[in-house]
């Protein structure tokens, strides 16, 4: 078990141990054994895919201003287009990010909200609620969780 809240702040950006794979409209839109996971106290952690593990066909430039995190720095989004179906804002970059975060750069974060299916390993993920951080969450997470309005002063 790992508690969110043993995490620190600010963010630490580490490897993810286990099989990430992300679907849209039964479409593989990403799938890497080489993302990263940013840990934040009390935040599921966010989980990044390097582009070459991405379609990147598939993602669109929302084009612009993107979210200003105060630790990443600027966000930019992309929408995920599979087909008819076009997912807005589902996905996220940071393509030049703070110092401390270059690790990130180019990677593509998703919000297991807005696609079909989030998976870590086997294990279907659940969104972080609020859908502002975009935090996956496992079986193995102790919260309780920031996202739902009333925590978002923590």
């Amino acid at each position: 078990m790992e508690s969110v809240w043993q995490y620190p702040k600010p963010p630490v950006v580490v490897p993810c141990t286990r099989r990430v794979c992300v679907e849209v409209a039964e479409v593989i839109v990403a799938e890497s054994s080489g993302a990263l996971r940013v840990l934040e106290t009390a935040h599921p952690p966010t989980i990044y895919v390097p582009p070459q593990d991405v379609r990147l066909d598939l993602l669109v430039p929302t084009g612009g201003r993107g979210f200003e995190d105060e630790h990443k720095g600027k966000a930019a989004y992309l929408d995920i287009v599979v087909g008819d179906e076009r997912r807005k804002q589902a996905a996220w970059t940071y393509p030049a990010p703070l110092p401390g975060y270059e690790a990130l750069t180019d990677y593509i974060g998703f919000y297991a909200s807005r696609v079909d299916a989030a998976w870590l390993d086997d294990e279907l993920v659940m969104p972080q609620e609020g859908d502002l951080w975009g935090g996956w969450i496992t079986r193995d997470l102790i919260g309780p969780f920031k996202g739902a309005p009333e925590t978002l002063g923590w």
